[in-house]
């Protein structure tokens, strides 16, 4: 398979083998159950030899009793046949080792700050967080430890709505529970007029937060 061909998020999605693994964002994540901190350090190490061999690499994050995969190309930029690639070869190394994978446990947080003058915040932003520009929209973490900060154009005041609001970005087959569950609780329903692409939820006093999906998006 040609390692630099991209990919749009549901050839992805659409992929054959990959039913352990869920696009968020131009990202292919998954997360693994291993039982025991040792067994998801052998795995980690499988992952990475595996990975040198290819010559693409994701990040990994071992817990206990935990890893997490993200798969994602920088050039070109997003989802490629190389992360379809590896991502079946993970899968494949995590039946080797009798290690379960739980894609729906994944999710991607990002927050979003409304602003009129971007140029004007964007900067405090990075300042205080520590973070760096990383397109005309986002500033990222340069340890990749923190989630995204992005910032949206606001064309007028809104005094009556909040000014910060987190994105969280799970498995398109999450959603419906995530939106649910957040009703159920005590949330309402702000608009649903782009969604699958994403939904934008208020708690009791009005603090918002979208859960998005990949779909709708290509």
């Amino acid at each position: 398979m040609d390692q630099t061909k991209q990919l749009k998020a549901r050839q992805v999605s659409d992929s054959e083998g990959l039913a352990d693994w869920r696009v968020l964002l131009s990202t292919l994540q998954s997360s693994f159950s291993t039982g025991s901190f040792a067994k998801g350090v052998e795995f980690a190490a499988r992952i990475a030899a595996a990975a040198d061999a290819a010559n693409h690499h994701p990040d990994l994050t071992i817990t206990y009793p935990r890893v997490h995969v993200l798969l994602t190309t920088h050039d070109p930029k997003g989802l490629t046949t190389s992360d379809v690639d590896l991502a079946r070869t993970i899968s494949a190394i995590a039946v080797e080792l009798g290690v379960t994978a739980e894609p729906t446990a994944v999710t991607q947080l990002e927050i979003a700050i409304d602003a009129l003058d971007i140029p004007a915040v964007r900067p405090f932003w990075e300042a205080v967080l520590g973070y760096k520009s990383n397109n005309d929209e986002d500033s990222v973490d340069p340890f990749g430890r923190g989630p995204t900060f992005w910032f949206q154009q606001m064309d007028a005041p809104r005094p009556q709505r909040n000014r910060i609001h987190v994105d969280v970005s799970v498995p398109h087959d999450v959603a419906g529970k995530r939106i649910a569950a957040a009703l159920a609780a005590g949330g309402t329903l702000v608009s649903d007029a782009a969604a699958p692409a994403f939904w934008v939820l208020a708690d009791a006093e009005g603090n918002e937060a979208c859960i998005c999906t990949w779909q709708a998006r290509d």
